[in-house]
């Protein structure tokens, strides 16, 4: 059965993990990896993966997801292709269906096994 995302971020490229991260991890948590979005980061982490959204003209109005790997049931990855420079990501969570496009350059393996090591 094909069901729509609730929800589609693209990564551009792997940056610096933002300093500004620190104030949002819980004790124990790391930050791993962080790639650069369209308007501001997505940061994996040692307990889930944080997608800042910065938002209207000025990009001050800021909207955080926060996605807990314990709630994703199910991902697949896809690796591009040779006509498709993208590979993408889809998760399947307790919230429903995210689909996460990478663009050229962006190891879909790496973000396969860091997902695996903490679900499984």
């Amino acid at each position: 059965m094909e069901t729509a995302p609730i929800l589609t971020w693209t990564l551009i490229s792997e940056c610096p993990i933002p300093g500004d991260v620190q104030q949002l991890l819980t004790p124990g948590e790391e930050a791993v990896a962080a790639y650069k979005t369209f308007r501001d980061a997505a940061i994996f982490t040692t307990k889930r993966l944080i997608v800042r959204d910065a938002q209207g003209i000025t990009g001050k109005k800021v909207e955080m997801y926060s996605l807990p790997y314990s709630s994703i049931h199910m991902w697949s990855s896809e690796n591009a292709g040779m006509l498709d420079n993208n590979a993408e990501m889809e998760l399947w969570t307790r919230a429903g269906h995210v689909k996460v496009s990478l663009r050229k350059g962006i190891d879909v393996r790496r973000l396969d096994s860091l997902i695996a090591h903490y679900v499984l």
